[in-house]
């Protein structure tokens, strides 16, 4: 069910190809602890400067966005990611806070408001809280306001988590019905294995239904910072494309050409029976 931001049911828009979400009515977008932790902190800034440029265009954007714990390490004087769930949620305790507010100060030139939004898997689950998840966030993007979503790691057990932020975004996009979701990453493109294996190529239009059996994508990545890698991506891309919503899997650097709908990436088509009819064309992979 896609609906505009008041409440009654808004004109489905199926993306053709990235030039598409320069005007999308609805994008999420989702962006790892990685790219905005640590000596990437600076990042912040020019990521929200993208997320401006499309807000002014008249874009309602959600953002969602990893990095709480990550944030909070340093305040606890931890040198690499806890392993304990109660250390954990004592960092994304603290780190929540100190993210909301780098976010808010970096939109306070554009005079946009954020709002956080903090979810855990059951609140998806359960109807009565996926109802209010989503009246709120429609409420929220009504009023221009720009929402920040996260896990509420402080609150989540393992047995409940979403397992990675790239599933939560998409499942985000379900929610609100998004025309696009765009997944932040350390490298431009998806690779049919490992970048740094020989043989690796780009892979730079999948259509929805192609078998991607064939590429490695290896196993979930965990660093001293945060969880995900190309398997998350790749499998959150495939959930919210088979739901009608175009996705693109791009660095972060690339945000502002990703936004304006610029040849980067790796573009998932939507599912053409979600939505509109769209016309797809065979996986594309950059390379002889």
């Amino acid at each position: 069910d896609r609906r505009d931001s008041r409440g009654g049911r808004g004109r489905v828009v199926t993306l053709q190809d990235r030039a598409g979400l320069a005007g999308a009515r609805r994008v999420v977008v989702k962006v790892g602890s990685s790219s905005i932790s640590g000596e990437n902190a600076e990042k912040i800034g020019p990521i929200v400067d993208a997320l401006a440029e499309a807000h002014a265009r008249g874009t309602e954007v959600v953002l969602v966005s990893s990095g709480a714990i990550a944030t909070g390490m340093p305040f606890l004087l931890l040198d690499a990611r806890p392993s304990d769930l109660a250390t954990q949620q004592a960092a994304a305790a603290v780190g929540q806070n100190v993210l909301i507010y780098r976010y808010q100060e970096a939109l306070r030139p554009f005079d946009i408001v954020a709002g956080q939004v903090l979810l855990t898997a059951g609140d998806l689950e359960n109807p009565t809280h996926r109802s209010n998840a989503r009246r709120a966030m429609e409420r929220l993007l009504g009023l221009r306001i720009l929402p920040i979503v996260n896990e509420n790691d402080t609150v989540a057990t393992h047995e409940i988590r979403f397992g990675d932020n790239d599933r939560l975004a998409a499942l985000v996009a379900q929610l609100v019905g998004a025309d696009a979701l765009v997944l932040l990453s350390d490298i431009e493109t998806l690779y049919t294995r490992p970048p740094d294996e020989p043989g690796a190529r780009p892979i730079i239009d999948v259509a929805f239904g192609d078998d991607l059996s064939g590429f490695q994508f290896g196993s979930v990545v965990v660093n001293s910072v945060g969880t995900g890698g190309a398997a998350t991506k790749a499998s959150a891309a495939r959930l919210a494309s088979a739901a009608g919503i175009a996705v693109l899997v791009t660095s972060a650097d690339l945000v502002h050409s990703a936004l304006r709908g610029e040849q980067v990436g790796t573009w998932f088509a939507p599912n053409p029976q979600s939505a509109a009819p769209a016309t797809t064309s065979p996986v594309r992979i950059d390379g002889p």
